[in-house]
């Protein structure tokens, strides 16, 4: 009886977070036509880990950006860029209507993400490779200070060809850092192809435990595999947590889905429109109004 009361519970919250995540889908493809620039297929594919993230599992305060006990979220994926600031702003860090203006000259949200230009971003990124090092610093730095913050960083599959990330890997592992939570989505393309044609990196499961992780393999999409992944990984002790999350580039829009070319290329007024049809949306009063 326990069991199906609490799965009743949950219920909601999955349908109110898949809804999120099509509200998020909904701001990139708008946002990047706005700007006739950016990345569509990562930052779709991330989607619903970065719904999660920000609604479900993350302690944050959006009145309070630089709250002490928050939890902190690295995209080291920095180009996917567009998801983080969907999210941003759904959360009230800074009005929608904001979105109106990536990638202009003096917005607060820039190609990729800017610290000192973006409530709610803990750390510059888009140099691919460094973010789990970040993070790592942050999670180490927040043991010292005995708080129980969180860190979650989300890198891209093409990503994990650094060298930085194996090194990071292994110092987040001899340093036992249970309080950080790397996540990889695991899309299989990158901006030149498949990964497995340009760097193959399976096995990829096999590697992060050789380094020492706890590691988890789910269905990137899955809203409650996501949400159980994050709170098993709260669970465990001495050592750190890698999600990989099996995702589809593109997701959610059938015109992107599984396809590199649109890695680095924003939708055009035709797509856009297509895409909208397809999820069944308008885009009448973006950003204003919640498309739910």
């Amino acid at each position: 009886m326990e069991s199906l009361i609490s799965e009743l519970m949950v219920r909601p919250a999955i349908e109110s977070l898949k809804k999120w995540a099509k509200q998020l889908r909904v701001d990139v493809l708008m946002m990047l036509n706005k700007a006739k620039s950016g990345h569509t297929g990562g930052s779709l594919s991330a989607a619903d880990i970065v719904t999660a993230l920000y609604f479900y599992k993350m302690r944050h305060d959006p009145k309070n950006p630089k709250w002490e006990d928050r939890d902190r979220f690295i995209l080291s994926k920095g180009h996917a860029a567009p998801i983080q600031y969907a999210a941003l702003a759904r959360c009230r860090y800074f009005s929608p209507r904001e979105l109106l203006t990536l990638r202009r000259l003096g917005s607060i949200l820039q190609g990729h993400p800017d610290m000192k230009c973006t409530p709610g971003i803990e750390v510059c990124t888009g140099s691919l490779g460094q973010g789990l090092s970040m993070a790592n610093g942050m999670a180490l730095a927040l043991r010292l200070d005995r708080r129980s913050s969180r860190v979650y960083a989300l890198l891209g599959d093409g990503e994990v060809e650094e060298g930085q990330v194996w090194e990071a890997a292994m110092s987040a592992a001899h340093y036992k850092l249970d309080n950080l939570c790397a996540i990889v989505d695991f899309n299989g393309f990158q901006i030149d192809g498949a990964v497995t044609d340009v760097m193959n990196i399976e096995p990829l499961s096999e590697k992060w435990k050789a380094f020492g992780w706890h590691v988890l393999m789910i269905d990137g999409h899955d809203m409650e595999q996501i949400m159980k992944a994050l709170d098993d990984a709260e669970n465990i002790k001495g050592r750190p947590t890698m999600i990989i999350a099996r995702t589809v580039k593109g997701k959610g829009v059938s015109i992107f889905e599984g396809k590199y070319q649109y890695h680095g290329i924003p939708p055009s007024d035709e797509e856009l429109k297509k895409s909208l049809e397809e999820l069944g949306v308008s885009a009448d009063g973006w950003p204003e109004r919640v498309a739910l």
